[in-house]
């Protein structure tokens, strides 16, 4: 074993140039607080996010890492000094005395290097456990290649780990691919951890019990949701169906396999800048607000709840707000605020799988009157509202886990109109069924349910110009505004559209097409009919014209001849009434002359 600069040892393995990515996990952060106990020989096994050393560091008084990169290793010795021991190799370059706690929630994907053996993944395993003491604690982590993202990720396999990364062929048969079977591989008896997205962990048991709607399911959809991958389709029906059928365990994007560790959550979930730990009880969920969010440069002084907001999450949890990230309608802003957060949750389904069920069914006098229902329930709140964190139990409606809220109260119309927006965007961006017609889309479907809920519509006034926008979406701006920023907040992933909705959109622009063209077409005939009868009518003109000429020119000829000249004399003569008195005229007259 050699010693670099900084104070890192190296073994054999070593990979150089070389980096690995590592992305921050604050919802294992907070998983590792509860699991590693205090003051033991610990190794940290492959890279891992500062966040999460730190949290090691925080237990641990003798803390080793072992990476398989120079500049890792390097960096990790510069950034934490003498308190971390850090060893640059592979896992099989790596000869020490047991470990207590060993580490490894990266897996072991990439803990080999360039002149390491090809070890299949039960012999990384060994020699995993050779450096374990006999009631070690071990925390292991494992990809899932039947995870529902890489089921749908419309990307090629050969593109979706670039050469950099230096993974193995995932083609191992000894490698588990599920829950039961990385139980069976282990050494130890376990706890296995269902990791969606690394945003979201859920014990696998209790996964396995959760359907459509509930709280576990809400989370991990949520997480899937925020993971920025092209997919063939949307991975929330995935995640319902899933659920459905008691295998939302078996499609997270990986596991997290505890083994020797005391009491832990049920579910671990990042939101903002903390974390939400819930365990489940026999009438709903427990849930505590770990990690305190910094606040914002403008955030509003913190205080107590009010009547139509849910109560206090947890005496240790502070009041203060998190980071401002979207701007509202009216100028303001949303943050989490994790005293808004129920401390107990009930059981029970959002209101958004209950109003997705009716649609489907077509069911309108049961959703209509589920909306009353809930703009009976609605009061003024600095709570954004949303319908899939709104649990229905079949008699009452109650807040979920969502701590997203203004800065000043939001008006009972304003928070309807956003929860039916956001509702909207989901119903018909999964482009799920629904009994109302194709063309009432929009502004004019949102200002319905409102109608649903009690929201008197706007009085229809003329429009003063072609600009002037119709009253539904006035009144409905400020609610979409808010969903806007909600997404925001959420992270919801909405610039990267799904395949299948791609090809609907696409066959839906060829039919749009094949209309257009239609009715170009027909322009095309009516504007032929009307060219000609143009043209007919310039030829009659023509026609009418020399006519007119001729005639004219006749008519001169006729004026300047003798014979026109004598015709109106006589026409003349033949009006005089008294021939005498003429005639003695004209006598005189020539007298005269």
């Amino acid at each position: 074993m050699s010693e670099l600069a900084a104070g890192v040892q190296v073994v054999r393995g070593e990979m150089q140039p070389w980096t690995d990515h590592t992305t921050p996990r604050p919802a294992l952060a907070a998983l590792l607080t509860d699991v590693v106990p205090a003051n033991r020989r610990t190794l940290i096994l492959g890279p891992h996010a500062p966040q999460l050393i730190e949290s090691v560091l925080a237990h641990s008084a003798d803390v080793t890492i072992l990476v398989r990169s120079v500049a890792d290793a390097q960096q990790l010795g510069e950034d934490f000094g003498p308190c971390l021991q850090v060893i640059a190799g592979a896992l099989d370059g790596l000869q020490s005395e047991p470990y207590d706690v060993i580490i490894a929630s990266d897996g072991l994907d990439r803990v080999l290097g360039y002149d390491s053996a090809d070890l299949s993944w039960t012999a990384r395993l060994a020699a995993l456990a050779a450096l374990a003491a006999p009631d070690a604690v071990v925390v292991l982590g494992l990809e899932n290649e039947f995870s529902l993202l890489n089921l749908l990720d419309s990307r090629p396999a050969d593109e979706r780990h670039g050469d950099d990364e230096w993974r193995p062929l995932h083609d191992d048969p000894t490698r588990p691919v599920s829950v039961d079977q990385l139980k069976s591989a282990l050494p130890w008896t376990s706890e296995v951890y269902a990791d969606f997205g690394s945003r979201t962990f859920v014990r696998a048991d209790v996964a396995a019990t959760a359907r459509p709607g509930e709280l576990p399911t809400r989370l991990a959809g949520a997480a899937l949701e925020s993971v920025d991958v092209p997919l063939l389709s949307p991975a929330a029906e995935g995640v319902d169906t899933a659920a459905r059928a008691g295998l939302l365990a078996a499609i997270p994007t990986g596991w997290l396999a505890i083994a020797g560790a005391g009491a832990t959550h049920d579910v671990y979930a990042q939101s903002a800048d903390v974390v939400l730990t819930a365990d489940q009880t026999l009438t709903g969920w427990d849930t505590t607000i770990t990690g305190e969010p910094p606040a914002p440069a403008a955030a509003p002084t913190a205080t107590a709840p009010t009547a139509t907001a849910p109560t206090t999450a947890a005496a240790a949890t502070t009041a203060a707000a998190a980071t401002t990230t979207a701007p509202t309608a009216d100028g303001g802003s949303l943050f989490f605020d994790p005293s808004v957060v129920p401390s107990t949750v009930p059981s029970g389904v959002s209101v958004e799988s209950v109003l997705f069920r009716l649609a489907a069914a077509e069911d309108v006098p049961a959703f209509r009157k589920l909306a009353a229902d809930l703009g009976d329930w609605v009061t003024e709140s600095r709570l954004v509202l949303r319908w899939d964190d709104v649990i229905y139990d079949g008699d009452s409606f109650a807040y979920g886990v969502s701590g997203w809220v203004a800065e000043d109260p939001i008006e009972k119309e304003d928070l309807l109109a956003a929860a039916w927006a956001r509702f909207h965007d989901r119903l018909i961006g999964q482009r799920r069924r629904h009994p109302w017609p194709p063309w009432m889309l929009g502004d004019d479907l949102i200002s319905a349910w409102l109608g649903m809920s009690g929201v008197e519509p706007p009085e229809q006034t003329p429009a003063t110009s072609p600009d002037s926008l119709p009253a539904t979406t006035e009144q409905v701006a400020c609610g979409k505004e808010l969903a806007a920023a909600l997404d925001v907040v959420l992270e919801t992933s909405t610039t990267i559209v799904d395949v299948r909705t791609t090809l609907a959109e696409a066959e839906e622009a060829k039919q749009e097409l094949f209309e257009l063209k239609g009715h170009v077409y027909g322009l095309e005939r009516t504007l032929g009919f009307r060219n000609k009868a143009m043209k007919t009518r310039e030829n009659r003109i023509r026609e009418l014209r020399g006519q007119l000429q001729r005639l004219t020119t006749a008519h001169e000829r006729i004026r300047g001849s003798r014979t026109y000249a004598v015709s109106r004399v006589i026409f003349h003569a033949a009006q005089v009434r008294k021939p005498k008195v003429v005639a003695r005229k004209l006598a005189r007259r020539i007298r005269q002359r």
